[in-house]
């Protein structure tokens, strides 16, 4: 049951629920409230569209009261601010050794699960190291396996460039896994959904750009997603992703030990204007 509930009391009757829903299934005759039928229910893609566009707070759908919603009008932030916040990120690869406040990582993954997926499939896993001393348990793990494979058998064709960063480590215990953040967090999504990697992908992106507003510094980590699903895939047993997910990427994260006072500079965007 979708639980589509119209205060009629508060409904104008404008009509912006009808026109603005994907699916096409709310109607409307004149002068009476909007409704879905039974028939259609399981049509309906519970994006919230109709909760979101309705200008007086009347429609509640799946159970969620408009009034725990969030207004736009007059809080989004300007396009100085999100230019600002997009330009300003940076890749930090030196952190304080504390973990973050457990409201800080609460806020995070809230909110990163807001971020759009294909046909609102909403199947994203975050799956997060919380602690820092977890996380250091892990990495030397992962890091005595690393050392055995370098020492014995080799790297993979297109992974030799493990073998450095291994000596790197044996030498000053360079932690260029996770770069010595104190957390790390893996996106994954079932395979059978429509689109798993780029769901998990846009997560990790909302993740990042919402952690650099809380002053939570953020790397992607590509070399610990290649350990997990190419040179050691029992981390993902290890780390409790389900064997039927497919890992979109890898973040480390934590508190910065580095400040940038500017944005950097680039080369204007390639753009094909199609004629």
């Amino acid at each position: 049951m979708l639980n589509f509930l119209v205060n009629q009391a508060t409904c104008t009757k404008c009509g912006d629920c009808v026109t603005d829903c994907p699916a096409r299934i709310i109607t409307m005759r004149k002068g009476a409230p909007p409704v879905i039928s039974l028939e259609n229910e399981t049509n309906c893609y519970k994006c919230q569209h109709c909760l979101s566009i309705c200008p007086t707070a009347s429609i509640s759908i799946l159970g969620y009261d408009p009034k725990n919603s969030l207004p736009l009008t007059g809080n989004l932030p300007d396009s100085t601010q999100m230019e600002l916040l997009i330009k300003g990120r940076r890749a930090v690869r030196q952190y304080k050794p504390e973990n973050l406040d457990p409201k800080v990582m609460k806020q995070l993954l809230d909110v990163a699960c807001y971020a759009p997926t294909g046909r609102n499939s909403r199947q994203v896993r975050f799956t997060v190291v919380n602690d820092r001393e977890k996380l250091i348990v892990i990495r030397d793990e992962i890091m005595k396996k690393l050392v055995r494979i370098s020492n014995e058998e080799g790297f993979p064709a297109g992974m030799e460039f493990f073998s450095s960063f291994v000596r790197q480590w044996e030498t000053d215990k360079t932690d260029f896994i996770f770069r010595g953040a104190p957390h790390f967090i893996v996106v994954s999504a079932p395979q059978e959904i429509p689109t798993p990697v780029e769901d998990c992908l846009i997560a990790l992106t909302t993740f990042e750009f919402h952690a650099q507003t809380l002053g939570v510094g953020t790397v992607w980590d590509g070399l610990a997603k290649y350990v997990i699903t190419d040179l050691l895939p029992e981390f993902k047993i290890r780390l409790g992703i389900p064997e039927e997910h497919l890992i979109g990427y890898a973040m480390a994260f934590g508190i910065p030990a580095v400040h940038y006072s500017r944005t950097t500079q680039h080369e204007p965007a390639g753009v094909h204007i199609v004629e």
